[in-house]
């Protein structure tokens, strides 16, 4: 209740004029100097133009806006302040301030990471909202930023000093201050974009410029020794910021950082991708989305769809998350991986930015289910209900738990993409062409399409309910398409219009199409029959997930073995959530009696969500919503 008191209150501010979100296809072309040279087939509403119903999802969003909304400004500013000599301290520093700990102390050359990622995030929930307090946040972050940067006189502007970027071109150890600058060129461009904030901009092209003047001169030997750091998304950074400029200099910036030895190999379609840092991989994958779009490059397209389909394909789980304790594996050892350090949770978060990509150039029902299976089943379920924290990992292993952050002493990378990832579930709900509208997603909402002079309201109890209802509000008829997702998870679907069955060509895996024109109050009702489905592991046929329609179930195993801070993480202890001990006990019930072909058969029901109990007496409810106890998600198979 208190949460839903403060999300009120925050959403009673006026949204200013808003330019959209991330950089994806149809979006802010009224800001870019740069159109984009690519052949897309969709695109992307403003997430302004979205508002999310009472849901699962917006209530992870209202505990996200809280937990933001509670960082005090002066803190997350503290280090920049410091590093740059913008203040002088007092003994023990800011008297006043509240250091930020974990990977934003003072001592961590990550630091600084958070402040960009909230950056993009009260960007977003200003987007989401209209909440004002984001707004004005974002704001004094901006302005903040601002006074470090002029101190520091060259344009350069971060937390840590100049040197680690030294450093990092001399080959010396260091722990990855490009991909730190990433998060703070993102989260200035979304400022730019969602919050309308000029300033942003500023500070941005200033830090380019800086950028261009410090790598120009290096040769390239230089150059590809020092990207082999972790350096994120920075090129698509640069490209994006190309895009708004029109600044050769930036595009060159975003070459600068193609890494050879990971991009040439997807060229060529070689699907090995040995043991490589997966949340490394992925960005640079993503800066080829951005170059096919500002340059029509169709070998950039190519080796984005061939690495999607790939991961996908080969190295994702059933809850569709990818890693073990961060990286790649052999996709014929699979079952040996099911580990607890499964499923880095920023992995997912840019898996669902790539599919937006590609979705944009191709609208397909795989990616669409794709996207609905890992936004469900583990960014939905990252963060804790009870308290807002949320998980580096989504452990698969049986007998293991989500391991969740605490308020100011963790501020790992996935709780920076987490602040992100429950502020923008509206984004990907719809889509458009010229035609007409795709309903990918099915979750409460309401859609405004100013352009067509319409609204369409979503209401459903989606996944606990198999019925989704579609209403139109239209100031005057509107001749328009519906296309209608058909899962491939799916029964046999019923469609309705005003009440009257129509007849469905299509089968699960294609687009229902609606071409009709359209009057204020009509309405569309869907049946989507779900089912019980197991999920083999490739190289063993006895090890597998249940699902039923989208969502993962996980059988609940109670926390014997949980003693504090369990489930949270320990800041004593360093790095405790990669190196985290489970005190998993012996003899835990994982093994799942059933017939392979109809798994379903002797599983009941027992309430009127999706909580289920099995023929001996193992209690099912979805993944998203097992938490502060133990879990199997990867069953050992008894066949009946």
């Amino acid at each position: 209740m208190k949460l839903r008191l403060l999300f009120s209150t925050l959403a009673l501010g006026v949204c200013g004029l808003l330019s959209a979100q991330s950089v994806y296809p149809g979006l802010f072309q009224n800001k870019l100097k740069v159109a984009s040279q690519a052949e897309e087939s969709a695109a992307c509403f403003e997430l302004k133009d979205v508002r999310l119903l009472p849901s699962r999802f917006r209530e992870n969003l209202e505990r996200d806006s809280a937990w933001m909304v509670s960082i005090g400004v002066d803190r997350l500013l503290h280090s920049f302040r410091t590093t740059s000599g913008v203040f002088a301290g007092r003994e023990g520093g800011y008297m006043t301030v509240k250091k930020l700990g974990g990977w934003e102390s003072l001592d961590c050359e990550l630091r600084g990471h958070i402040t960009g990622h909230l950056l993009s995030a009260y960007s977003l929930m200003y987007a989401a909202t209209g909440g004002n307090v984001f707004k004005l946040k974002g704001d004094s972050l901006v302005a903040g930023l601002a006074k470090v940067q002029q101190a520091y006189g060259n344009g350069y502007l971060s937390a840590f000093p100049e040197e680690l970027i030294n450093r990092n071109i001399r080959g010396e150890s260091v722990w990855a201050p490009w991909y730190t600058l990433h998060k703070i060129f993102s989260g200035l461009i979304d400022q730019y974009l969602y919050a309308d904030n000029p300033q942003a901009l500023e500070v941005v092209c200033r830090m380019g410029d800086w950028a261009y003047e410090k790598l120009r001169p290096l040769d390239e030997a230089t150059r590809r020794k020092m990207i082999r750091n972790e350096f994120g998304g920075i090129n698509e950074s640069f490209y994006n910021l190309y895009a708004l400029t029109g600044d050769e200099r930036y595009r060159w910036l975003a070459r600068f950082f193609y890494h050879n030895e990971v991009i040439d190999p997807l060229k060529e379609e070689k699907d090995d991708l040995g043991t490589k840092h997966t949340n490394t991989f992925i960005p640079k994958v993503l800066a080829e989305a951005r170059n096919y779009e500002l340059s029509g490059d169709g070998e950039s397209r190519s080796l984005c769809e061939f690495f999607w389909n790939t991961m996908i394909g080969r190295h994702t789980f059933a809850p569709g998350c990818s890693s073990d304790k961060e990286h790649y594996f052999d996709p014929d050892q699979f079952s040996k991986h099911i580990t607890g350090y499964t499923g880095e949770t920023c992995c997912t978060y840019n898996m669902l930015k790539l599919s937006r990509h590609l979705f944009c150039w191709n609208p397909s029902v795989k990616v669409a289910d794709y996207y609905e299976r890992a936004l469900y089943n583990h960014i939905l379920g990252q963060q804790d209900p009870a308290t807002g924290m949320v998980a580096y990992f989504l452990p698969l292993k049986s007998g293991t738990h989500k391991v969740y952050s605490t308020p100011d002493q963790s501020f790992w990378c996935c709780v920076g993409s987490g602040f992100e990832s429950h502020a923008k579930y509206a984004e990907s709900i719809y889509y458009h062409n010229r035609e007409g509208l795709y309903v990918n997603l099915f979750i409460p909402s309401v859609l405004h399409w100013k352009e067509r002079g319409m609204s369409v309201r979503m209401e459903t109890d989606f996944p606990e309910s198999e019925c989704v209802k579609l209403e139109v509000s239209a100031e005057q008829p509107v001749r328009t398409a519906f296309y209608l997702r058909y899962p491939s998870w799916s029964g046999k679907v019923s469609v309705c219009i005003n009440g009257k069955k129509v007849k469905v060509g299509q089968k699960p895996g294609a687009y229902i199409v609606l071409d009709r024109e359209w009057k204020d109050g009509d309405s569309i009702e869907l049946t989507y029959p779900m089912d019980f489905r197991l999920e083999q592991t490739p190289d063993n046929p006895d090890v597998a997930a249940l699902l039923y329609g989208p969502v993962v179930l996980a059988g609940k195993l109670g926390t014997a073995g949980m003693e504090a801070p369990a489930p949270f993480s320990d800041p004593a202890r360093y790095n405790d959530y990669y190196t985290y001990d489970y005190h998993i006990p012996a003899d835990l019930p994982v093994v799942l009696k059933c017939d392979r072909k109809r798994p379903g058969k002797n599983i009941r029901r027992t309430d009127g969500g999706l909580n289920f109990e099995t023929a001996g007496g193992q209690r099912l409810s979805p993944l998203y919503d097992v938490h502060h106890q133990r879990f199997v998600v990867y069953w050992n198979l008894d066949s009946e």
